[in-house]
């Protein structure tokens, strides 16, 4: 008796039920045409700073579901760098983290080009750019060999994995994604939105890399959500939403590959979760709106660059409270100058004094200019 979907005999004949999905599907094709619609009123400058902001969200929500932890302004530093935007001083990036983002970029930006095997292996090195996950040594840019025994698929911090599913034998590999990237690459009457969470289960299914398979797996999707709507500017997280649904998303996924090729739950859940992930677009547009209206009810103020750097970050909701000691380290000056600076948007009636403070004095915006 087979125990997952890949040792089906009809294998990979996935099926599912179109007259359950055709509402759904219909109101998420609406939403997500409203959603474009909306954001092509707005301008270049503000599309261009919601787009550097949601692949921002995109890069660092995927690791996080991994249990990696990227620095948020390294990743914002590294997209803005590659798509030639100007936002002040950058923050230099780790090798892993211009390797997360150029993977990302890479899908999103040339979503239109074939995806092939030796793209893939370029994905796969960018996320090990040391040959290393973790402490442990893996093979990168090529399928995995199954020497350490078979592939599992699992959740939970080292020591509590739970198993959710275990992928097809490493001598089954070459056959199966010759199937899935000649699928993917061609055209059939299914949905682009429907495309997008089919290629998400089956890539993951397969599991053909030692390790960052759901990364990769959600980078197709994004790059298969991208050719739905035919542009590279992204104006939703999946993997944000993926991050919040996190053990919904694995139980789902874990009750996939245990049922028959029967998906339609998956895909209700994939719809779903699509659908919520618009959500989080309105806080996105909100910060970007809230953002620009700031400078130019503040046209007419004189800021230094150090100045218009740290007002950026207050306004992108920068960790943690404002003091002399911080704004010197992030802008690089003296704390002489970073409370010079501090004290002149103070009397400008852009920052604040916060109450309390104990031993460290510390800023806010001031309640008219603080992101809603």
């Amino acid at each position: 008796m087979s125990r997952y979907i890949h040792e089906l005999p009809d294998w990979p004949s996935f099926k599912w039920d179109q007259k359950k999905l055709a509402g759904p599907l219909a109101a998420l094709r609406h939403r997500q045409g409203r959603l474009i619609g909306r954001m092509e009123t707005l301008g270049f400058p503000l599309r261009a700073e919601a787009n550097l902001r949601t692949l921002t969200l995109d890069v660092t929500k995927s690791s996080e579901i991994e249990g990696e932890i990227l620095d948020r302004d390294q990743v914002r530093s590294s997209i803005a760098r590659r798509l030639g935007m100007d936002i002040g001083a950058l923050a230099p990036a780790d090798r892993n983290v211009e390797g997360v983002v150029e993977m990302m970029l890479d899908a999103t930006q040339k979503y239109s080009e074939p995806l092939t095997a030796e793209r893939l292996a370029g994905w796969h090195a960018s996320l090990f750019p040391t040959g290393y996950s973790g402490i442990r040594r893996i093979a990168v840019g090529r399928w995995r060999d199954d020497a350490k025994g078979p592939m599992q698929v699992v959740s939970g911090a080292a020591g509590r994995e739970r198993v959710h599913f275990e992928a097809p034998a490493a001598k089954r590999l070459k056959r199966e994604m010759t199937l899935f990237l000649k699928w993917f690459n061609g055209t059939d009457d299914t949905d682009p939105v429907l495309r997008a969470g089919l290629a998400h289960l089956w890539f993951v299914t397969i599991h053909p890399f030692e390790d960052g398979n759901g990364r990769i797996a959600r980078a197709i999707a994004d790059m298969a959500l991208a050719r739905s709507e035919q542009s590279s500017q992204r104006f939703y997280s999946m993997s944000a939403q993926i991050r919040i649904e996190r053990k919904t998303y694995y139980d789902i996924l874990e009750k996939t590959q245990k049922g028959g090729l029967g998906i339609t739950p998956w895909l209700e859940w994939f719809l779903g979760c699509l659908d919520r992930a618009f959500d989080g677009t309105e806080e996105t547009l909100g910060s970007v709106l809230h953002k620009a209206r700031f400078w130019e009810r503040h046209a007419d103020t004189s800021f230094n660059d150090r100045q218009r750097l740290m007002v950026n970050k207050l306004l992108d909701g920068v960790e943690g409270k404002l003091t002399s000691s911080k704004w010197a380290k992030i802008a690089k000056c003296s704390q002489d100058t970073a409370l010079r600076d501090i004290l002149d948007l103070v009397n400008h009636g852009i920052l604040a004094k916060n109450l309390g403070g104990g031993r460290s004095t510390s800023y806010s915006l001031t309640q008219a200019d603080a992101p809603s």
